[in-house]
């Protein structure tokens, strides 16, 4: 879209690249999107984007990157989450119960994210709550962030498990 909110459907536009908003730190185009929680794990994100290049030295030695910073980078085709076109990992975030708070958070990326491209608002709902670095409690995340469970699978899990991970 241009400053007046026009969509801008010239050629150029339909190829530019998609960025993937649960990126890879050090990809040369990674930018840092938000900072997570300690409190609640969930991201805040920034106002404008930074470079990841220049976040990274900046965090201690021995502590990952995502543990601490959500990146966005390219969608590549590469990546374990795609099925053809299609991102699978947002389709199993989707699976995920939508969090509280329906306001949709400010990011600078919308316009040319891949899970808005292809899910719109109902990803951004769920974007804070993505994380890249999963902890060994976060079953039900970690399911999601699995590329061999399937969206089905995971929703089974979910009804089997209300409760959660101590619910079982």
């Amino acid at each position: 879209m241009d400053a007046k909110g026009v969509l801008d459907t010239t050629p150029a536009a339909e190829t530019a690249p998609k960025w993937c908003p649960s990126g890879q730190a050090h990809a040369p185009e990674s930018v840092v999107l938000g900072v997570r929680s300690q409190e609640d794990g969930g991201v805040t994100y920034l106002a404008e984007p930074i470079p990841a290049a220049e976040a990274l030295p900046l965090i201690p030695e021995g502590i990952e990157p995502t543990r601490v910073l959500r990146f966005a980078s390219h969608c590549v085709s590469a990546c374990s989450h795609r099925s053809g076109s299609e991102c699978t990992l947002i389709s199993k975030i989707r699976t995920l119960p939508p969090k509280a708070d329906a306001n949709l958070p400010h990011c600078h990326l919308r316009h040319d994210c891949k899970w808005w491209s292809q899910v719109g608002a109902e990803a951004c709902g769920r974007c804070p709550a993505v994380v890249t670095t999963i902890l060994a409690t976060e079953t039900t995340v970690g399911m999601a962030a699995d590329p061999s469970v399937t969206p089905e699978q995971l929703q089974e899990w979910i009804a089997a498990n209300p409760a959660g991970p101590s619910g079982s």
